[in-house]
């Protein structure tokens, strides 16, 4: 008999499990990055809480980092913050931030969020994470059949790869309190169109009672 989105548990929704968390980086996170996005700061706890519980069930934490060309290419045109005059996500770029001390590593993740030990970072010059990157090939060695996606921008990035990860054959969900975006109505929007079409739309709280205690 067939089943619609709505009628998977949601322990087959979660089955061989890794955490994803898209681009929580210095140049978008933090106070007065170029392409900062305020919300993101409000996911922290939550994404926090989920990579604890992942590490502690021993499922795979993984995260993306984006960075951007170094010579001209079609982003620059929408991301002009990318340019060579203020280079945003270059690697091998540090600044200052409001809220930090001393210059950072514009790419870095988060110290909040920091990867541990040698958790995979997949690295990409995109939006989607899979796009000509090793996500996948990362993804299949670890076992991994669902992701539970996290981090910014929700609309950009973050769908984009939760997008390409219906189409890899991941089972996927969207943590409505773990992405973020610098609107509103566009985060709306994404939540309800990835739910109609992509995967499921769950809270931390939602997951971490679903995920083994």
């Amino acid at each position: 008999m067939s089943r619609i989105a709505e009628d998977v548990p949601v322990a087959e929704r979660l089955e061989n499990p890794a955490l994803l968390i898209v681009d929580m980086q210095n140049d978008f996170v933090r106070v007065g990055a170029p392409l900062e996005v305020p919300d993101a700061r409000k996911t922290v706890a939550n994404i926090a809480r989920l990579a604890t519980r992942f590490r502690a069930i021993g499922a795979p934490v993984i995260y993306t980092r984006f960075l951007a060309r170094q010579e001209e290419d079609l982003l620059w045109l929408w991301s002009p913050q990318c340019t060579d005059e203020t280079r945003c996500c270059w690697r091998g770029t540090s600044r200052r931030y409001e809220d930090a001390s001393g210059e950072l590593e514009c790419t870095d993740i988060i110290a909040e969020l920091a990867p541990i030990g040698d958790e995979p970072i997949i690295d990409k010059y995109g939006y989607g994470s899979f796009h000509a990157t090793e996500l996948d090939a990362t993804l299949r060695a670890l076992g991994v059949r669902s992701l539970v996606l996290t981090g910014t921008v929700s609309q950009i990035c973050v769908e984009e790869t939760g997008r390409e990860a219906f189409h890899h054959g991941y089972r996927t969900t969207m943590v409505a309190d773990g992405v973020s975006s610098f609107a509103p109505d566009l985060q709306a929007a994404t939540l309800k169109n990835f739910a109609m079409k992509f995967g499921w739309v769950s809270t931390a709280d939602d997951v971490l009672k679903a995920l083994p205690a």
